[in-house]
């Protein structure tokens, strides 16, 4: 594995990325790329790089996780936006570098999300054109759930209380930087949070099983407005041609990705090829990291992506020419 700081000509900060290889790695040899999209409040240390990311690359893709802008270890001020429309321009923004590399083949580059990662890579996929293939492991509508249970379903008073804070942090006044979940599990049982997405998020994100230093699990309120309009589907039923598979949970959770799955599957009529994927014992959480959903997983995405993300190379297609 190596890590790399990615730095556009029309970027203002570094993107920090890994990048992982097949087995035998020849750098002089063309490969298919997947970029791997972390939920939200994650980083490129969990589950969209070290579990789903590892597996891909074991498998003979070249693997490219990355923090998003003003989260982990890229850069970005403030810290701690979630910004879809940011979220969604990183993706651009690392296929940018992944292209300059040689090893790369440009018409072979696939995204795969997990989370809030995968409803923003299917939102990338509708008019980065450069996605060949998109992988959405309990993908969720960030924008619906901050319309609904991050608002407790009142996005206009959370709009006036994101302006206000907004308005006294402009004045001078300190950030307010909200963190997402209970610091243990115990904590959340404790006062009663024991929903299952909410109790499972804590149980991964704040013990040693998920736990990572670039995993905040935070968010700067006063600039999350825009999120409330933003919707990771709009436009499917015309932008999103290229072939999508949807992986979800049965075991519903607040968090919706059960719901998502369902509506984004449902509207990607213009796809090439539009698979569900799901999974009746699992839950949003199971779909991390837990061994028998993940295999489950990876049994169905991994022939997803070898399909569309072809053996015939444009490098071979160009030496074939000469």
């Amino acid at each position: 594995m190596k890590t790399v700081e990615i730095k556009n000509r029309d970027m203002a900060w570094p993107i920090a990325a890994t990048i992982q290889f097949p087995p035998d790695f020849d750098d002089k040899q063309s490969y298919p790329a997947i970029v791997a999209v972390h939920p939200f409040g994650s980083c490129k240390e969990q589950t969209a790089g070290n579990v789903y990311g590892k597996a891909l690359a074991e498998q003979g893709f070249v693997v490219m996780a990355y923090d998003a802008s003003f989260q982990g270890a890229s850069g970005g001020e403030p810290r701690w936006i979630e910004d879809p429309t940011q979220r969604v321009e990183d993706i651009s923004r690392v296929i940018d570098y992944a292209v300059t590399l040689p090893y790369v083949d440009e018409a072979r580059i696939g995204v795969l999300g997990v989370c809030g990662g995968g409803g923003y890579a299917i939102n990338a996929t509708l008019t980065e054109k450069r996605i060949k293939a998109v992988v959405s492991i309990t993908g969720v509508n960030i924008g619906r759930l901050f319309r609904e249970g991050f608002s407790n379903y009142d996005p206009l008073g959370a709009l006036e209380a994101m302006a206000a804070q907004r308005t006294k942090e402009a004045r001078g006044g300190e950030l307010q930087v909200d963190e997402l979940l209970p610091a243990t599990p115990q904590v959340a049982k404790q006062n009663g949070l024991t929903e299952r997405d909410v109790f499972e998020a804590t149980d991964y994100y704040k013990t040693p099983r998920g736990q990572q230093p670039g995993g905040a699990t935070r968010m700067l309120f006063s600039h999350a407005q825009k999120t409330l309009a933003w919707d990771a589907f709009a436009f499917a039923e015309t932008l999103l041609t290229q072939p999508v598979m949807v992986v979800i949970g049965q075991k519903v959770g607040a968090f919706g990705a059960y719901r998502d799955g369902m509506e984004i599957y449902g509207r990607a009529t213009a796809s090439k090829d539009r698979q569900l994927v799901s999974l009746e014992d699992w839950s949003h959480y199971d779909l991390y990291d837990k061994s028998e959903p993940v295999g489950l997983a990876l049994e169905k995405l991994v022939p997803f992506f070898k399909k569309h993300l072809h053996e015939t190379s444009t490098a071979a297609k160009r030496v074939a020419a000469e």
